[in-house]
């Protein structure tokens, strides 16, 4: 019989509502495998950052049976300097075994309760500054979308709580199902958590042609051994304008968007084929299996042969 896994989502008193919701709509999109409760730490209503308050049918009590446990984020003005006692009890509940994650500012609770200790994290990057000076002992990363460090899951503001869940769901089950969860939610499939939290200009100007076109059709074509002037070829713009205006629009330069595609792509080939890494290599861009298994070892330090053992364990 299938197992499936509880999320418990804690709700705060200043939650917002977009964020509180995130859990049940993407782990509740993933055919079955996870039961979402969202729990008070009290329970009783929470007053919300916008107009209204929310209901939830779970006290503190439901968190020491969580296998994963999401805390939504507060509005900033609601992080305390000290944890509260009800909330420091409340987060106690939860098993010593159990995984944690958090969105945007509740990595702040994290921290004050000391289950950050040691590990590195991240946080909405307009509260670095905030969150060094609290816990200087912590090494945070402001640049990023989502840490996952052993049990503990930290993500940054707002739409990366989407991202650092649909992360949580291919870790569990495989690109397959994330995939499918991505599509049913309308929301992109994969986002590396290295990915820059910040865009300085992510929309270009009304006249300018963007490379949104570009990306797509290297997409299409990730298997040809795609040059910087190939791709401002294809959108017909100077190396110098492309190169930039890439960069406003992803946040990453062309070259290093490239690697992070080609390796998702081979992360799902390893998943879902029985390609030999020769052969998965050759599909997505690589021009050797050596050169493979360096990028994938790189982004995620494992070699194709331990991530395909890995997630060829995992019930289907």
């Amino acid at each position: 019989m299938r197992r499936v896994e509880r999320v418990v989502v804690l709700a705060l008193d200043g939650v917002y509502p977009f964020e509180l919701g995130i859990p049940s709509r993407i782990f509740g999109a993933a055919d079955g495998r996870y039961e979402v409760l969202t729990c008070s730490v009290d329970g009783r209503p929470v007053r919300t950052a916008s107009d209204f308050t929310i209901t939830v049918e779970h006290g503190p009590e439901a968190l020491a049976t969580a296998d994963t446990v999401v805390i939504a984020s507060v509005v900033s003005s609601e992080i305390p300097a000290e944890l509260p006692a009800e909330v420091a009890s409340a987060l106690a509940r939860i098993r010593p075994d159990a995984r944690i994650v958090s969105i945007c500012t509740a990595a702040f609770l994290l921290a004050a309760a000391g289950l950050l200790d040691g590990r590195k994290a991240t946080t909405h990057w307009r509260l670095a500054g905030l969150f060094r000076r609290r816990y200087p002992h912590i090494d945070l990363d402001p640049d990023v979308l989502f840490v996952h460090d052993g049990r503990v899951l930290t993500s940054a503001g707002a739409a990366s709580g989407v991202d650092v869940c649909l992360h949580v769901v291919r870790s569990d089950h495989g690109s397959e199902l994330a995939n499918s969860v991505a599509r049913n939610c309308v929301v992109p499939p994969f986002r590396d958590g290295g990915q820059a939290q910040y865009i300085e200009q992510p929309v270009p100007a009304g006249e300018a042609t963007g490379t949104a076109a570009t990306r797509a059709w290297a997409l299409e074509n990730l298997d040809r051994p795609l040059t910087l002037t190939e791709l401002a070829g294809h959108a017909r713009m100077s190396l110098r304008t492309f190169a930039r205006r890439f960069h406003d629009e992803v946040g990453l330069s062309p070259g290093r968007w490239l690697i992070q595609q080609r390796v998702a792509r081979a992360r799902h080939l390893l998943e879902s084929s029985d390609l030999s890494v020769d052969q998965i290599a050759g599909r997505v861009g690589f021009a050797t299996g050596a050169s493979l298994r360096q990028h994938l070892h790189a982004a995620i330090g494992v070699s194709p042969q331990a991530y395909r053992r890995t997630f060829r364990a995992i019930p289907r």
